[in-house]
C-alpha cells in the first residue's frame, strides 16, 4: 500500500507492518502499545516530549542525540554506557561522593 502526500488517520491492529518505510511522515500524537519495533531505525527524527514506559531497549544505540531534560528513573541500567563508561560506576561514583558530604 503506498500513500503519498496524504493525511489519514490509520487504526492499525494485529498487522504486520515489517520492512515498511516511513520518510517524511508526522506521526505527531500517534500512540504505540505492544509494537515489536525490534530493528527498527529512527533517522533525523523529532521524538520531543515522547514518553516510554515498560519498553525493552536492550542493545538499542542512541548516537548524535539531543537529550536535553531527558529523565531516566526507575530502569535497569546493567552494561549501560554514555561514551564508553558503565552508567553503574557514574551512579556508585556519585553515591559515594555524596556520602562523604
Amino acid at each position: 500500500m503506498k500513500l503519498h502526500q496524504k493525511t489519514e488517520v490509520l487504526d492499525v491492529n494485529d498487522s504486520n507492518l515489517s520492512g515498511s518505510t516511513f520518510n517524511d511522515a508526522n506521526m505527531s500524537g500517534t500512540s504505540f502499545n505492544q509494537v515489536n519495533f525490534s530493528g527498527a531505525s529512527f533517522n533525523d527524527s523529532n521524538m520531543t516530549g515522547w514518553k516510554i514506559n515498560d519498553v525493552n531497549l536492550a542493545g538499542s544505540k542512541l548516537s548524535n542525540a539531543n537529550l536535553t531534560g531527558l529523565a531516566i528513573t526507575k530502569c535497569r541500567v546493567t552494561g549501560m554506557t554514555i561514551d564508553g563508561i558503565l552508567v553503574q560506576d557514574l551512579l556508585d561514583a556519585y553515591e559515594a561522593r555524596n556520602a562523604t558530604h
